[in-house]
């Protein structure tokens, strides 16, 4: 899925220019501008930390590396490559030192925008915490004869991210159960941006790629690059340029350069449907009626009776209808046009966490050997694909039969035998 990046000035609703708002006493980011030059408008970043951040040599993570060995690239996108790696970590009152996996995001040298979402990750995730945003382990920045050296290293998430899944990267597929789980994480995530801190951050770029999943499929939030400081109180939105992912940013922001927490609201509820139909919010690889996600599903979504037509094939017609129904609502009141119709996360969260306690789908099923294993809770509410294609090939074949033979009684009655 392509990004874009349309340069612009940030300005307040009053159309002046919005000045830099710091992250914390020492460490600040720059309001988006288009220089590719350094300036004083560019985030500076004082080096002496306080955070628990681990500053790495840069010599040490082209060790961790296998000096960036390509076999070891996890992800790539627009800010570089993600490898996979392994550091010591020093141990407090013990000589030896125990290893740790981890995940290294190298900038990509060409262009200042990379420095400028360098600088915004390690200031924010250095200074925030949660259970559904990921872990920050340390930098690295070093000046050498190639040129600049800016890397993240992270905390490393086994299972990878959710657009593997959906995407069939991964060969396990995840359960309903789970899917449901994974969007009440990442609702977590950003109602805890929007509404939970000192200030509010949007986070601009809301997708699966951005949604990583531990051992246990605990989803987290990743790449906070391209997020932005919220609107000042009492200010409806802030204009800013128009960055993010095609498919999943608001149009309302696309059209106006608007940006307010609910341009997060809408993505949120595009990543809805993409668990709900196993579909990307993109993709030009079906036919031209089926590329767009969310024209696709609109005919659907809205009969309940056509509903099962988009549910992801891969589930094998092991869900809850009702959730499901439930779920398509939920993601429609994301969807809705006007952007101050739409639910404020935490709103979002109080209503996943009504549909996971529903009858038939209060239980999230334990994980396995790292994998996900499907439940079987009321096969009365839950769609068993598999057994109704079953009966009917049955109730075909004993059709075929009565006709050959000339048997003449009704032939429902017999289906009612089986």
């Amino acid at each position: 899925m392509k990004c874009f990046y349309f340069p612009g000035p940030e300005r307040d609703d009053g159309g002046s220019r919005v000045p830099r708002i710091p992250w914390s006493r020492s460490l600040s980011m720059a309001s988006g501008g288009g220089e590719s030059r350094r300036s004083d408008t560019e985030p500076a970043m004082d080096w002496r930390r306080e955070d628990g951040l681990r500053a790495f040599g840069f010599a040490e993570l082209k060790s961790a590396t296998r000096g960036f060995s390509r076999s070891l690239i996890i992800g790539e996108g627009g800010f570089g490559c993600v490898y996979r790696g392994v550091v010591n970590v020093p141990q407090q009152g013990d000589d030896g030192a125990k290893t740790m996996d981890v995940a290294v995001k190298q900038l990509n040298r060409n262009g200042q925008q990379g420095h400028k979402e360098w600088i915004t990750e390690v200031n924010f995730l250095g200074i925030v915490k949660h259970p559904n945003l990921v872990n920050l382990v340390g930098y690295c920045a070093e000046d050498d004869e190639r040129g600049i050296q800016r890397l993240l290293v992270y905390e490393l998430m086994a299972n990878r991210s959710l657009e593997d899944h959906l995407l069939g990267r991964i060969s396990s597929k995840l359960s309903w159960p789970i899917r449901l789980k994974i969007a009440l994480d990442a609702a977590h995530g950003l109602a805890f941006l929007h509404e939970e801190m000192d200030f509010q951050l949007i986070f601009r770029d809301f997708k699966t790629s951005n949604i990583l999943l531990d051992e246990h499929f605990n989803a987290k939030l990743s790449d906070f690059g391209l997020a932005r400081h919220g609107p000042a109180e009492g200010i409806g939105h802030i204009s800013t340029s128009v960055v993010g992912t095609v498919g999943y940013a608001a149009p309302e922001y696309v059209q106006t350069g608007r940006l307010t927490a609910k341009s997060d609201v809408w993505s949120f509820g595009v990543v809805l449907y993409e668990l709900i139909t196993g579909r990307r919010s993109l993709d030009r690889n079906l036919p031209r009626s089926e590329q767009k996600l969310l024209d696709w599903v609109k005919p659907y979504a809205t009969d309940p009776k056509k509903l099962h037509l988009v549910i992801d094939p891969r589930l094998e017609g092991q869900y809850c209808t009702k959730s499901a129904r439930k779920l398509v609502a939920l993601a429609n009141k994301c969807l809705m046009k006007q952007p101050k119709s739409r639910p404020r996360m935490s709103e979002v969260v109080v209503m996943l966490e009504h549909i996971i306690e529903m009858p038939n789908g209060k239980t999230i099923p334990a994980v396995i050997n790292g994998s996900p294993s499907a439940t079987q809770d009321d096969t009365e509410s839950t769609v068993n694909a598999k057994e109704r294609s079953s009966f009917r090939s049955r109730v075909f074949e004993l059709r075929e039969i009565i006709r050959l033979r000339k048997v003449d009684w009704p032939v429902m009655k017999l289906a009612r035998t089986l």
